[in-house]
């Protein structure tokens, strides 16, 4: 009874996505009943996916449902073009809001993961932008994208990349993009993650390495931990 009627305060948003649930003390004074009942109906909605909790924090009613990534369009030259960076235009055609935390913008070495897939030798500066990226105000990931020198000149460099993002940055200074690789990976987050992405118990983050190339040369590559509630990645092939 004490979830059914939690349930109708979520569907109808009186208790609003993202909003925090009342403590189990302030429900055990609301429904005159006992911790272990109120847990119970907790339970119950952490089950049906309706809320979720983050340790040391409370219970949260959960935001909306992913953001669809599309896999073949998202990095499209038009999108670029028109002014919208790959996460801006994705999210906004589906109705959603971005915004970004900048973290760091800084020279440092290669980390090996970089260096390898850079083709440079490992601990050679490279240029890193750090951003922790959220959609409808809810971190959905923490994104760091590493340039060769020669490349991160310019608005690279400053918080504000400017329209069509660091990819229309670099086609603007003669490096037109040709194609890029991607690599999925999935695992559980470390306690750091898991605060700075908002994530309840058990839930898995996704591990995404993206290259982009300018013909045969790799000019950035792009570490991001995701949320692995909050994302659906869509692909399509040509049956050929």
């Amino acid at each position: 009874q004490i979830a059914d009627q939690l349930r109708a305060q979520i569907v109808s948003e009186q208790l609003a996505p993202g909003q925090k649930l009342p403590s189990e003390r302030e429900l055990m004074e609301t429904y005159d009943t006992a911790r272990a009942t109120i847990r119970q109906a907790l339970r119950v909605l952490l089950a049906e996916g309706l809320v979720e909790s983050r340790r040391g924090v409370g219970v949260f009613v959960r935001q909306r449902g992913p953001v669809r990534r599309l896999a073949a369009d998202r990095f499209a030259r038009r999108h670029r073009e028109a002014g919208k960076a790959a996460l801006t235009y994705e999210a906004e055609s589906q109705g959603r809001t971005v915004r970004q935390e900048l973290l760091e913008l800084a020279e440092v070495p290669a980390p090996e993961t970089v260096a390898v897939r850079l083709d440079i030798d490992e601990d050679k500066p490279v240029f890193v932008r750090r951003r922790r990226m959220f959609i409808d105000e809810t971190p959905m990931q923490l994104a760091d994208s590493y340039f060769p020198l020669e490349i991160a000149q310019g608005r690279i460099r400053e918080e504000n990349s400017g329209p069509g993002g660091v990819y229309a940055r670099i086609e603007d200074a003669g490096h037109t993009l040709t194609r890029f690789t991607e690599e999925l990976s999935f695992r559980m987050p470390t306690p750091d993650e898991a605060r700075a992405l908002h994530l309840g118990s058990g839930v898995p983050v996704i591990d995404l390495i993206r290259i982009a190339y300018a013909g045969d040369h790799p000019v950035e590559v792009f570490t991001a931990v995701m949320a692995g509630d909050k994302h659906i990645f869509q692909y399509e092939f040509p049956a050929t």
